[in-house]
């Protein structure tokens, strides 16, 4: 397995319009868009900022192929794979290697999330979904405030399938976080140690090799900028980015509802003229007009100091 995922990988959002239909076409120029930055070393589509649960089969697949086709082999395109059950989980994967994809973002089962998991369960789901597809994954570890969380036990239990190239660190706890990092690094050094926390990329960027993000995909010159400074451990250089950031992590990210960030990274990127327009899937709501005016003017501030594209960049 010599896909080594490192460096700064946006999490996309999937292109809708107005009526609601994927826009294959807007999502050729966003992506495009993305891998003009330098610095951003892979896309991540269909996740949770990508709205992938709300796809259907053959809209993931699309949208898959939209990334691929537009990244032209300039990075790796990995999805997200989100089916509750294994097997079905499985032929997700086979349907994104099909599409292009070169790894799989594997999500703990959506099950586990109320009920927790058996003893084994997520060695199986690892196993069976490379197997089945032959592409390698990216282990996601998710908050401590869920019960599909995995302990270290069985973190480390599933990067001994050898299907794991690399881990989306998502815990929010830094305890764990502090103890867990080097455990997982000694055991299987090749194993990359991405963070996934938005709104902590500060804390966690230091110990990491890189960054899955959402705010990527909207702010992904700042978060390059970010992680080249944690990279060569120049604080101050990484604090004054994070710094100017701040406005822009408070109306995305410190929200109310976590789910509302997906919504508030489409107004942001409406605003920089990367999206025709902001729309969503139900369950996901539009913001409030309140809510959605302080994004867009925490996207003017980080784009007036930051000299980001206009909106006139990018095409209509």
């Amino acid at each position: 397995m010599d896909l080594q995922l490192k460096g700064v990988l946006p999490a996309t959002v999937t292109a809708f319009r107005e009526d609601g239909s994927v826009d294959i076409d807007a999502m050729h120029r966003y992506v495009d868009w993305l891998c003009n930055v330098p610095g951003v070393t892979g896309l991540v589509c269909n996740g949770h900022a990508g709205e992938g649960g709300f796809l259907t089969d053959e809209e993931r697949q699309r949208v898959v192929r939209a990334h691929v086709d537009a990244a032209a082999g300039r990075v790796p395109v990995i999805s997200g794979i989100l089916s509750d059950g294994t097997m079905a989980a499985a032929r997700e994967a086979e349907r994104a290697a099909s599409a292009g994809a070169a790894a799989a973002l594997v999500y703990p089962a959506h099950s586990w999330l109320r009920f927790g998991y058996q003893t084994g369960a997520p060695v199986d789901r690892y196993r069976m979904i490379h197997q089945a597809s032959g592409l390698p994954s990216v282990l996601f570890l998710y908050p401590d405030s869920t019960r599909a969380t995995f302990d270290i036990h069985t973190i480390l239990e599933v990067c001994a399938t050898g299907a794991v190239t690399a881990i989306k660190n998502g815990v929010r706890n830094m305890a764990r976080w502090d103890d867990e990092v080097p455990i997982i690094r000694q055991e299987f050094p090749a194993i990359t140690q991405l963070t996934c926390q938005d709104e902590y990329l500060l804390h966690t960027l230091w110990e990491a090799d890189g960054a899955l993000v959402g705010f990527a995909a909207l702010a992904p010159e700042l978060i390059v900028a970010l992680n080249a400074a944690a990279a060569t451990q120049q604080y101050a250089e990484a604090k004054a980015v994070y710094d100017r950031l701040a406005g822009l992590t408070r109306s995305v990210y410190r929200r109310a509802n976590h789910l509302e960030a997906t919504v508030a990274l489409k107004v942001g990127l409406h605003e920089r003229g990367l999206l025709p327009a902001p729309t969503v899937r139900s369950p996901l709501m539009p913001l409030t007009s309140e809510d959605e005016a302080r994004v867009r003017a925490a996207v003017r501030n980080v784009t007036s100091t930051n000299q980001m594209p206009p909106k006139s960049a990018t095409p209509d």
